[in-house]
């Protein structure tokens, strides 16, 4: 029987959901930090309020999970070293880059930067996997989404701006989740998504508030009705949409589902422009998207099988 996960009008309509979801993370962490009083040059801030949301999602993935699917929630001893792997770098090393660097940038071009993560993924990819190599679409893809992210950080003036603490650093964030998601492929076989994700968000935010909490100083963070409702809203969020896209993959192919991604970086700028004070749309932000999302389109559109050597269409016909 045909699940609801599987009708093409709820598969779209949930994966742009989820896509939206994560796109409006951008304007909520943008306008959490000045409503927290979080200086912009504090990066012990950052982390222990990265620590803080994603500790929450966490344990909301894993209750969901407990509920749900019990037996499930327990990994076997010789892949509590892989959790905490994956906790390290996903989690803690990817958003300290990230909540650091969105930090020093705006939300639009926090939305569109993080997109390199995609496609660092695929270059990656190349070289690990024989059915992943690639080809004249992915190369396309690679192309448009990097001269996107170039095109968003060249300014009115044409000249092309890029700090290490800014840009660079939501730049090594998407490295780090690319190499994380590439670790997961080949570490976590045999964990459940939910606990995988579960698992690896709790870890991940308790190693950043071993670190954040103490070196935290007085009136770092301060909370706020509105700071705190935004707190957790992230959390929810993250939950949310982890579980939905899962479920997602669980029942479709991965390229027919991440080609839903690119309205993440779309809905990051719209949201951004409509909700963060002096944040407009320009001729540059609106064709750094285009090319964004169009090379994210490309490298998640399936390909005619004559566009791979027979053997790896062999290959990809036995485990398709």
């Amino acid at each position: 029987m045909e699940t609801i996960y599987q009708k093409k009008w709820a598969v779209i309509t949930i994966a742009v959901f989820c896509s939206l979801l994560w796109g409006s993370a951008f304007p909520v962490l943008k306008i959490s930090y000045p409503e927290l009083q979080m200086d912009p040059n504090d990066p012990i801030a950052k982390l222990a309020f990265a620590g803080i949301r994603f500790l929450l999602a966490g344990v909301i993935v894993l209750v969901f999970l407990f509920f749900t699917n019990r037996k499930k929630l327990f990994v076997s001893r010789n892949k509590i070293g892989v959790l905490i792997l994956l906790g390290l770098v996903q989690t803690s090393i990817q958003y300290f880059f990230f909540y650091n660097g969105l930090a020093k940038v705006t939300g639009m071009q926090g939305a569109i930067l993080s997109s390199s993560g995609t496609f660092f993924t695929v270059l990656i990819a190349h070289f690990f996997y024989k059915n992943d190599r690639l080809n004249w679409q992915k190369v396309l893809g690679l192309v448009a989404g990097f001269a996107g992210i170039i095109v968003v950080n060249w300014g009115q003036e044409f000249q092309l701006h890029f700090s290490l603490t800014g840009e660079g650093f939501m730049i090594i964030a998407g490295l780090a989740g690319a190499i994380g998601t590439i670790m997961a492929k080949e570490l976590a076989t045999g964990i459940h998504p939910f606990a995988l994700t579960g698992w690896q968000l709790t870890i991940g935010a308790s190693l950043m508030l071993l670190i954040g909490l103490p070196n935290l100083e007085r009136q770092a963070i301060v909370f706020t009705p509105l700071g705190t409702g935004l707190l957790l809203y992230s959390s929810l969020l993250s939950a949310v949409a982890f579980m939905l896209w899962y479920q997602l993959l669980k029942y479709n192919k991965a390229g027919e589902i991440s080609i839903y991604k690119f309205v993440i970086p779309v809905a990051g700028t719209f949201l951004s422009a409509l909700f963060i004070p002096g944040e407009v749309l320009n001729l540059f932000i609106l064709g750094s998207i285009a090319l964004v999302s169009l090379g994210i389109v490309f490298i998640n559109t399936p390909v005619k099988k004559d566009d791979f050597p027979h053997s790896e269409t062999k290959y990809l016909k036995k485990n398709a």
